[in-house]
């Protein structure tokens, strides 16, 4: 060899990030952490570059946001847009959209929870659970209530 230090592809392929002790990924060029084992506190990303940032206000808000689309996933998976007898067409329409809207809302949900924050898994699973209780539980139903069908099959996300 010739005295020089040769690459030989360790890091080459990941893009410019360095693993760190702490269990965080470290680009090269700016300082970006991604967090790769669940912790605790407000600096994070989640689902938007640089949102919320270090901003307590902006993590709580963030918090909210992943709470509210949790909860959306619940309610649409547990709802009746479509009356009975409705045309065919129309319904298969509705249901697509509502199917539309319970994917995107659950991927947005688990691009959220990539964040690895742990607040962000504690609202998510708060947000389905409460969702489920109120929407889809028989704590609110009134009899005979029980064995009506929803709009869309469970969830396979």
């Amino acid at each position: 060899m010739d005295g020089h230090m040769h690459d030989m592809g360790g890091m080459h392929g990941m893009g410019g990030m360095a693993p760190s002790m702490n269990g965080t990924m470290q680009h090269n060029k700016m300082k970006h952490f991604m967090h790769m084992t669940f912790f605790w506190g407000k600096d994070s990303e989640i689902l938007f570059d640089q949102w919320p940032g270090d901003k307590t206000g902006m993590y709580v808000l963030a918090l909210v946001f992943v709470f509210v689309m949790a909860l959306l996933v619940e309610f649409l998976s547990s709802t009746r847009f479509i009356k009975p007898g409705s045309n065919q067409f129309v319904a298969g329409l509705v249901q697509t959209v509502l199917h539309l809207l319970r994917v995107g809302l659950s991927y947005l949900v688990m691009l959220a929870l990539m964040s690895f924050n742990g607040g962000v898994f504690l609202v998510a699973v708060i947000g389905h659970a409460l969702g489920f209780f109120i929407f889809a539980s028989n704590a609110f139903k009134k009899r005979g209530q029980y064995d009506k069908g929803f709009d869309l099959p469970p969830s396979t996300c």
